[in-house]
């Protein structure tokens, strides 16, 4: 009995080792703000416009961008070319609407060159029903542009360009990258402008 007992206990230290070992590991793989700006002054990263005091512990916000795009059919074909149309927000804000789909842009052009990009929505953004990405929330190493964001909201919010929108995380890579996103020739969004851009979806054989 005792062997019996002895060996459970083992077993479940073995085990709360082992998940503080992937949770410290998983912490230790987000860059921290002292290694951001590392990696910025080695070129690695690049934020523009950068400002000091949007710098978090292992983030930075960003910021939306004067345009919002909506799609000009109601109905969308995911083999079709999707056409978009265009408006800024006025200085006075805009109201944006539940059931509406949206898209918008970071004011910040960015370029990741060896680590792996996240856009993630805030705290306070999140507390007033806004989403900021249905699904694409992952860039790739080599993604240069300004980020797309996939607007939605709970309920009516009004929104002003240039206020905080979401957080960029960024994560090391586990060995060699063969071509980065930039380096692709069938990258569908590289080099994305200061505007949002609709789905390229079409631009796939299936």
């Amino acid at each position: 009995m005792y062997r019996v007992e002895s060996l459970l206990k083992n077993t479940v230290y073995l085990k709360v080792c082992l998940c503080e070992f992937r949770g410290a590991k998983h912490i230790d793989m987000i860059l921290s703000d002292k290694r951001i700006l590392d990696e910025m002054e080695k070129g690695t990263i690049k934020i523009t416009p950068f400002d000091p005091t949007c710098l978090g512990s292992n983030s930075y916000d960003v910021h939306l961008g004067k345009c919002l795009a909506t799609y000009t059919n109601h109905i969308l074909d995911a083999k079709e070319h999707n056409k978009i149309e265009y408006f800024d927000i006025p200085d006075d804000g805009f109201v944006l609407y539940p059931h509406v789909f949206y898209l918008g842009v970071t004011l910040e052009y960015t370029e990741t060159h060896e680590h792996v990009p996240f856009l993630e929505g805030k705290s306070s953004t999140g507390r007033l029903g806004i989403d900021i990405h249905a699904t694409a929330g992952k860039g790739d190493v080599g993604f240069c542009g300004n980020w797309t964001l996939e607007i939605s909201v709970k309920q009516p919010v009004k929104i002003y360009h240039g206020m905080p929108i979401g957080q960029l995380i960024y994560f090391p890579v586990e060995g060699e990258i063969a071509v980065k996103y930039n380096q692709k020739g069938n990258a569908k969004y590289s080099g994305q402008p200061d505007k949002p851009v609709e789905s390229m979806m079409w631009k796939n054989k299936f």
